[in-house]
Parts: C-alpha cells; structure tokens; sequence
C-alpha cells in the first residue's frame, strides 16, 4: 500500500482524470511520453544556467521549476496508479539494489556508474 499522502495524491489525480473523462487518454505510454515531456520541461529551467546559478534560483525560476516538479509528479502519480504500482515500495526496492551496485566504501566521491568502475 503506497505511503498515505502519496495514495492521496495518487486518488486525486485518478479523480482529475475521472470528471474530465481522461481516463481514455492514459495509456501506459502517453503517460509515460508525457512524464517525459514534463521531465524535459524541468530541464528547460536550468539550461544555460551554470551550476552555481542552478543552486541559486530567482523567484520566478523556483516557480518555473515548482510547477515542472509537481507536473512530473502528478504524470509519474498517474502512470504508478495505472500500473497498479507502488511508488513508495518501488523506490525502497530501487534504494536498496542501488546500495549493492555502488557499495559506499567503494564509490565515495566518485560519479562513475557502476559499470565503469573498476573495483
């Protein structure tokens, strides 16, 4: 069972979709294709920005980069629901299939994939 505010927020998007007779429109893939878009969306607010200039956003692009976020959310939302996933148990899963293939004594400081390292 998803975390309570993430299977709230899941059941309000449902509900969105639902009184908007959306529910035909997503697909497994339009969801997915418009994860995308929204995640490149995101991307647009930090182009050209140094990283310095990244870490320090005006107002207007913290909105710009607020709205991106909850957009990709609410898609990334969707599609788990659709799915029947649970994002919550999903990530946990993730975190710790993670922690095998970047062991922390072995990759401090270092942003090399896995496959690339050489242990």
């Amino acid at each position: 069972m998803p975390d309570s505010a993430l299977l709230a927020l899941q059941l309000a998007v449902r509900e969105f979709a639902r009184e908007r007779d959306w529910e035909q429109f997503h697909s497994p893939k339009n969801l997915a294709m418009a994860l995308t878009v929204e995640a490149s969306e995101l991307l647009e607010v930090f182009q050209w920005l140094t990283a310095d200039e990244s870490a320090a956003l005006n107002a207007e692009q913290r909105q710009a980069a607020s709205e991106e976020m909850a957009d990709v959310l609410l898609y990334l939302c969707r599609l788990a629901d659709v799915l029947n996933l649970d994002l919550v148990d999903a990530a946990r899963d993730k975190i710790v299939k993670n922690a095998l293939k970047y062991p922390a004594g072995q990759v401090r400081g270092s942003a090399a994939k896995y496959k690339e390292r050489q242990d």
